[in-house]
């Protein structure tokens, strides 16, 4: 039994299909919902995202994001032994989106399911994977976030419309002898179950309900700022750690002042912050890993640096991990 879990391995995965904020704004005006690229811009820091194709589901993102994190760590998928997807757009009702993932991977046997803790999903499935294989319950995990967030918007409400997009992110987590994964710290609060949600479901053949996303902006911004900075400090706490032992931060890309305000409270330099969000939207559970993989890619973030990572998402859920890369 290994006393620690590292990230071996990252990937990613965005659909081809990119918009601007000029080219979406152009399409909900045939709609009749006028938006702008300095509105959208001004109020969030993005500027584009990723929409996938009819017929593409997350399972199908998170594929290719599971093939470059293994291709990276110089594993094949036969020597996985666990899976777990973070993801509130699965393909179907069940199975999980995990179990269709390891079959378009080709593989079988080992343990596959989801979580779904909207966009702080990755964090929470990331927890769960370090504390597998601490046990010895597993050696080598697919730890994933994947989302097809475009099918649950609602393109008359440019509030939320303009704000999402699709993608998908991976890491591999072996077990090591060496520290990786240091601390972390999850919450969640069900009674703001209502500041963000998709009040739908499926019953007797029909959708009951919702089946769009709904969200108070301003009382999800007020909510992230001050819980985001309680799990950072409560991570850093377990660990041993202070701020400044933090190389970088990154954060869910939900909203740049979101990040602006987070990095303030935890006296860091947006300098030391990765930042996806302009080119990505929010993608939710995948927006983590995302970024991670683009930073490790583009030589931002390198092995041996220590990272924070954190999200809040609906529910109201939120968490944060601290790991040595």
């Amino acid at each position: 039994m290994s006393p620690y879990s590292r990230i071996t391995g990252t990937g990613s995965y965005l659909p081809p299909r990119r918009l601007s904020n000029a080219e979406l704004a152009a399409e909900l005006a045939t709609q009749g919902v006028e938006t702008s690229d300095d509105w959208i811009v001004e109020r969030t820091g993005i500027r584009a995202r990723h929409f996938a194709d009819p017929g593409v589901c997350s399972s199908d993102l998170g594929a290719q994001a599971a093939r470059n994190a293994l291709q990276a760590a110089g594993l094949e998928a036969r020597d996985i032994d666990l899976i777990i997807v973070a993801t509130s757009t699965p393909d179907m009702v069940f199975p999980s989106a995990a179990c269709i993932l390891q079959s378009k991977l080709g593989i079988g046997g080992c343990a596959a399911f989801d979580v779904q803790a909207v966009c702080s999903g990755f964090v929470y499935a990331l927890t769960i994977a370090d504390a597998l294989i601490k046990t010895g319950s597993a050696t080598k995990a697919l730890v994933i976030g994947a989302e097809v967030f475009s099918r649950i918007l609602d393109f008359s409400d440019r509030t939320t419309c303009v704000l999402f997009g699709d993608g998908a992110g991976a890491v591999v987590l072996e077990a090591s002898q060496t520290p990786g994964i240091l601390a972390s710290d999850l919450h969640a609060d069900g009674k703001h179950v209502g500041i963000l949600c998709v009040p739908g479901t499926v019953s007797g053949g029909k959708v009951l309900g919702d089946p769009l996303l709904k969200m108070d902006g301003q009382a999800v911004f007020k909510l992230a700022v001050g819980v985001l900075e309680d799990a950072a400090r409560a991570t850093l706490a377990k660990a041993g750690l202070q701020e400044s032992d933090i190389d970088w931060l990154v954060p869910h890309q939900a909203n740049i002042r979101i990040m602006q305000s987070t990095a303030k409270k935890l006296k860091m330099s947006m300098d030391k912050v990765i930042v996806t969000v302009d080119q990505h939207g929010n993608t939710s559970a995948a927006s983590i890993p995302l970024a991670l993989d683009v930073a490790v890619r583009s030589g931002k973030v390198k092995k041996g640096e220590t990272l924070l990572l954190e999200g809040v998402g609906g529910g109201f859920t939120w968490g944060a991990v601290l790991l040595n890369l």
